[in-house]
């Protein structure tokens, strides 16, 4: 998040916004400046692709499902805001820490002792490790002993819109992105990869609850879209229906 702290600083924050005398060096103006840019992307990245996908992706059909809940779209942004906003504190404190020179993020390939190759080993270490922990993390959290506490916001959604993607309890929504947190201080990653990656996570997170199975999945993963029961397929028994009685 250097770079990024870097560039807020030249264009926006230093010219603009904070007094001369404010040190970029400084350590409250750091966390302050995260605080803000880590906000404002989250926000712009969720409303900018959760709207694209929302409008040009989702099957506005199953809006239709009567399990879609009245003004669910405005609950869900509202939810979606609220935990962003929650989530950011600690969220922050890890930027700083990863700003002040804490992690293994490197500025140039050469730093890699495997070079280019090292780059893309550690975008599928990236993809594997984080997948591997958010399955754990997603099991505990349907645990009956902390679904109801955490994840149990989540699921009302039982018809989900892109715009569902961040709707969270703060809590749970945090623990699940710990691992892209936490895997830059533990393996080396190169800080353009890193954001790279950081931002798609975001966008697939959002791509994930659009409705839509673009590709098989196995039974036990998603029985009841594969099984003629999914909401799709009640969406059609439902026109199907109404087109009988015309």
């Amino acid at each position: 998040m250097d770079h990024v702290l870097n560039i807020a600083d030249s264009s926006i924050f230093t010219p603009h916004v904070y007094p001369a005398s404010w040190s970029e060096e400084g350590a409250l103006r750091q966390i302050v400046s995260l605080w803000l840019v880590t906000n404002l992307g989250a926000v712009l990245l969720f409303l900018g692709c959760g709207a694209l996908n929302f409008y040009y992706v989702f099957d506005h059909k199953l809006m239709m499902h009567p399990l879609f809940l009245k003004n669910q779209v405005q609950q869900e942004i509202e939810l979606s805001i609220i935990s962003i906003f929650w989530m950011s504190f600690p969220t922050v404190a890890i930027f700083f820490w990863e700003v002040q020179g804490n992690s293994k993020l490197f500025d140039n390939i050469s730093e890699s002792s495997l070079g280019w190759p090292g780059v893309f080993l550690s975008i599928a270490g990236f993809l594997f490790f984080t997948d591997m922990c958010i399955y754990w993390i997603h099991r505990f959290l349907h645990h009956k002993s902390t679904y109801k506490h955490l994840h149990k916001q989540h699921h009302i959604f039982k018809i989900p819109t892109p715009f569902a993607s961040h709707a969270f309890h703060p809590l749970d929504g945090f623990l699940q992105s710990l691992p892209y947190h936490i895997y830059p201080f533990i393996f080396p990653l190169h800080k353009a990869v890193y954001l790279s990656l950081f931002v798609f996570v975001n966008i697939w997170t959002i791509s994930i609850h659009d409705g839509g199975l673009p590709h098989p999945r196995p039974p036990d993963i998603h029985p009841s879209a594969l099984m003629g029961k999914g909401p799709h397929d009640h969406i059609r028994k439902l026109m199907a229906e109404a087109a009988h009685t015309q």
